[in-house]
């Protein structure tokens, strides 16, 4: 068919406001907004102040009450356990009330914070409704994180209490979680007053008497007295949850997501970019840590009255590279989101897909990549195989939902390898040169976003205004910056090339290599570090530490596993910190500043021009012959 998209995206451009209050009429709402839009609120205007809302509800209640009751609404599958559990939404109002009501007895509610540190269980998912459901503000942090990651998030949170468990399941191995959330709690200065820990079968743990308190023998007491929590009204523009990203030292940077506006551009999203109707089977293959896990695992589905599926497995080695197609079948999966690297590892070990026959993905329609660039080949690979169209879509933690996209819904527009497509509603997209001004098309640059942004995007920084201003709107006034390179072309398309910051992308994880320079420059034997990101077929990229080692250095092979240890104890395993170079000196512009750019270019072997600013142009010679010398 016609694809609607110019229509659409012109209709929001005559009137914004009028466009998101229309789509706004897909939402409950307790209490009307005074306007769709006040551009004198907050930092660059709030989408539906004074409305009044909640995000469980529409979640939730409205289907369980609404003639969905008896339909799933959430699918757990563990290749890794073997365990499987569907509940309907009937049964998702009763766990997520009974939740609700342990919480309330723990003396949270509305505006409190809760840190939830689980693994990929559905009482993950229920902890976020029912924190949501109370008006609690939840902060999900990654299970792969260490001690003083999760220290960090806890002590800018400072949340009244915690959701955990016991452990965590690798292929292979256990992570014992308790200890590493005793530690934080140890090292942070905001001491949460109760943690609600989920004992796992695999690896049980010592509770903490006063503190600690047993999540299933609480909700087990709470649902059998019937206990039902009505879902407390919040504003709007009340936060929803905070979600720390990657890509700073010292403090981490808390993303707020607010109710309405989250719930107004993801309930849209579900049907006019993805092209998914009610009761169909969403499944998005990502973790309820990042940003995907959010809003495609948890919130769109279930505002959009679908059935989402939470896996615990891995692409391959859960138990093969057949387990997503297992999983596609099993489940009736109409569309699965997930990143480029799991398609890259599922090529790698069945090439020929020949595990792919003997299911059957009738029902399948649509591949969605995203969290990193989506390289031609493994889209081309991907379209080959399973015959659907494959379509790659580019966001940000920071706005919750894709920023471009070829719009399912619409109608699909002539697909452009290596771009993400157009822009959505609610962004006006642009690629300024350093200046501020604007570049011709095709021409690289700085991408970025005219405010105000969408609803649902980040409106502040928790509790830091100040930051927020001077890391995303100071460096182009009237514009959000996207700290992405890219360029436009003829036809309106957008390509991102690369980060304009040190920000890495590791099989869709969003990583800081300065967090890892920091930790890298500790070690006694390193008088000066670089950490980059070079190109990974498997990850898309992995970091790589290159060293300048002082006079206490042993020799290279024990630096670089201490090195290794180090980082995975600091910022965790999804690093995959693994290779340190060893080099005399470190390329730099005459002010000082290290030419990572640069370096990357040349481990990554393309082109690059002699930077004008580069104080001794011999080093990156010097850092092309350690990059090719073999290790010992």
């Amino acid at each position: 068919m016609a694809s609607r998209y110019r229509e659409v995206y012109r209709s929001w451009q005559n009137d914004p406001h009028a466009f998101w209050a229309e789509a706004a009429t897909e939402i409950d709402w307790f209490s009307p907004w005074d306007r769709v839009f006040d551009a004198g609120a907050g930092i660059y205007g709030r989408w539906f102040p004074g409305a009044t809302c909640n995000t469980c509800f529409n979640a939730v209640d409205r289907h369980a009450e609404g003639g969905r009751k008896d339909q799933p609404a959430l699918i757990y599958d563990s290749p890794i356990t073997g365990r499987k559990r569907t509940y309907t939404y009937g049964a998702l109002k009763a766990e997520v009330s009974a939740l609700a009501a342990v919480l309330q007895d723990l003396g949270v509610g509305r505006g409190d914070r809760v840190v939830i540190y689980m693994p990929m269980v559905p009482e993950a998912v229920f902890a976020m409704l029912a924190c949501a459901r109370i008006g609690a503000v939840h902060s999900v942090v990654f299970g792969g994180f260490a001690a003083r990651e999760l220290a960090a998030r806890i002590d800018d949170a400072a949340p009244k209490a915690v959701i955990s468990a016991s452990c965590g399941l690798e292929p292979g191995r256990i992570v014992a979680y308790k200890p590493l959330l005793d530690e934080a709690i140890r090292l942070s200065a905001a001491k949460p007053q109760n943690c609600l820990i989920l004992q796992r079968e695999e690896q049980g743990c010592d509770l903490v008497e006063g503190r600690d308190h047993d999540y299933a023998a609480l909700v087990a007491a709470a649902r059998q007295e019937g206990r039902d929590v009505p879902c407390v009204p919040v504003l709007a523009t009340d936060p929803l949850y905070i979600l720390y990203t990657s890509g700073t030292t010292g403090r981490p940077k808390g993303v707020v997501r607010d109710n309405g506006g989250h719930m107004v551009r993801l309930k849209w999203s579900m049907f006019n970019e993805f092209g998914i109707r009610p009761g169909e089977t969403f499944w998005a293959a990502s973790d309820v840590g990042w940003v995907v896990g959010h809003s495609y695992i948890v919130y769109a589905p279930l505002l959009h009255g679908c059935t989402t599926v939470l896996f615990e497995g891995k692409p391959v080695g859960t138990p093969d590279a057949g387990t997503f197609w297992r999983v596609i079948a099993e489940h009736r999966v109409t569309a699965l989101f997930t990143a480029p690297t799991a398609f890259r590892a599922i090529r790698t070990a069945d090439p020929e897909a020949a595990l792919l026959p003997q299911h059957d993905l009738s029902r399948f329609r649509t591949l969605f990549l995203a969290g990193e660039r989506a390289d031609p080949d493994t889209v081309k690979w991907a379209e080959r195989t399973l015959g659907v169209p494959v379509i790659d879509h580019w966001w940000q933690t920071e706005t919750g939902a894709p920023i471009s996209q070829n719009p399912v819904g619409l109608g699909m527009l002539p697909v452009k390898y290596g771009s993400p497509g157009l822009p959505m509603p609610g962004y006006d997209v642009q690629v300024l040169d350093d200046a501020g001004h604007a570049v011709a098309a095709g021409k690289l640059g700085n991408v970025v976003v005219r405010l105000p942004l969408a609803p649902g995007s980040l409106p502040t920084l928790w509790n830091d205004d100040k930051r927020f201003e001077e890391a995303y709107l100071h460096e182009f006034p009237g514009y959000y910056k996207t700290a992405d390179a890219g360029l436009i072309d003829a036809d309106g398309y957008l390509f991102i090339m690369s980060r304009t910051d040190d920000i890495i992308n590791v099989a869709g994880h969003r990583l800081s290599t300065g967090g890892m320079e920091e930790v890298v420059a500790e070690h006694p034997a390193v008088a000066e570090c670089a950490v980059i990101g070079i190109a990974d077929a498997l990850k898309g990229q992995v970091p790589c530490g290159f060293v300048v080692l002082n006079g206490k250095a042993a020799d290279i092979a024990t630096i670089e596993k201490e090195l290794i240890a180090m980082v995975r104890e600091r910022i965790g395993p999804v690093a995959a910190f693994k290779r340190v170079v060893p080099v005399k000196r470190l390329p730099k512009t005459r002010s000082g500043k290290i030419l990572r750019a640069t370096m990357q270019k040349i481990a990554d072997h393309e082109e690059w021009t002699m930077p004008a600013t580069i104080d001794d142009p011999l080093i990156l010679d010097e850092i092309a012959e350690a990059l090719e010398k073999p290790k010992d």
